[in-house]
């Protein structure tokens, strides 16, 4: 799918003085349905998405936004991009479309994005209902994180703003293809899409910014480690087993930590699993069997 196709799909809803770029499948066949709504990773957008939006719509209503600084959403120049930020914004998109009952789905940098609404939701801040906490590959537990060169580089102090400038096409293509198990499963067009809407609207220029999420993480470990600890929030941790930068030692010390959980693993699949796997992705979502896989 082109980004023009799946920007298509959504509108752009103004939210805490900024445009955000939003899907939502909500419509009158489907007005009793669950809402499901999605955090999408680093440093790509809401369309990661689009292989399992169309089976996913059918048993909930769905809704993806892209991060501010991500995606077709805004990317000022000007502003600090925390992970708390993207957490208020979230909050009140899904308070503009009155929603009071949700399933959160989160992966990658959304996951610190979701373990911030989590530790708000558990000391009663929030006027929503979470049914749900689904967990993909995300480096919650920083420590354990394998992160890339590239990572590393773009939140430096100093030199990320450099890096940023140097980044193009073939190293992204190149880190890309590293994290997915089975790498003839992404094709060079997907990725140009991927690379085209970090790119739109000057994003190079805040990516460095962006990557600053990696430091808050050590940050606010305390805190987020500690909501998900606390949650009496029923969780599904689902895992790709053959990630080399979230590793599953993550997953396995989430599995421990969080009081009520279930752990399913994703074999043979890398970072990026519901682009590389999305049918069994799908078939863990809806998966209402929460013995572990």
């Amino acid at each position: 799918m082109t980004s023009n196709e799946w920007k298509s799909k959504g509108n752009f809803l103004q939210v805490n003085n900024n445009r955000l770029f939003v899907i939502d499948t909500n419509n009158d066949s489907n007005k009793s349905q669950k809402s499901m709504v999605v955090l999408h990773g680093y440093p790509t957008s809401s369309l990661d998405y689009y292989k399992v939006l169309p089976e996913l719509s059918k048993s909930y209503r769905v809704i993806l936004h892209d991060h501010l600084g991500f995606g077709f959403s805004d990317k000022p120049k000007n502003v600090g991009y925390s992970l708390i930020k993207q957490a208020d914004i979230a909050l009140e998109l899904w308070r503009q479309l009155g929603l009071k009952r949700i399933y959160l789905f989160a992966h990658d940098y959304g996951t610190s994005v979701a373990t911030e609404i989590i530790a708000r939701y558990n000391a009663n801040e929030l006027d929503i209902k979470i049914e749900q906490l689904i967990l993909t590959n995300g480096s919650i537990h920083i420590e354990l994180s394998q992160l890339r060169t590239i990572q590393k580089l773009l939140k430096h102090k100093f030199l990320g703003k450099y890096v940023a400038k140097l980044t193009n096409f073939p190293i992204f293509r190149k880190n890309m293809k590293n994290i997915y198990f089975d790498s003839s499963k992404v094709t060079d067009n997907e990725l140009k899409e991927m690379w085209e809407l970090i790119e739109f609207n000057g994003g190079r220029k805040v990516i460095h910014k962006l990557t600053q999420y990696i430091n808050e993480r050590y940050l606010y470990w305390d805190r987020w480690i500690g909501a998900l600890k606390e949650t009496r929030v029923q969780t599904k941790i689902i895992w790709a087993k053959n990630d080399p930068i979230a590793v599953s030692a993550i997953a396995k010390l989430l599995a421990k930590e969080i009081p009520n959980n279930t752990l399913f693993w994703m074999e043979n699949t890398g970072h990026f699993l519901m682009l590389e796997n999305p049918k069994e992705l799908l078939e863990l979502i809806l998966k209402n069997n929460y013995t572990n896989k």
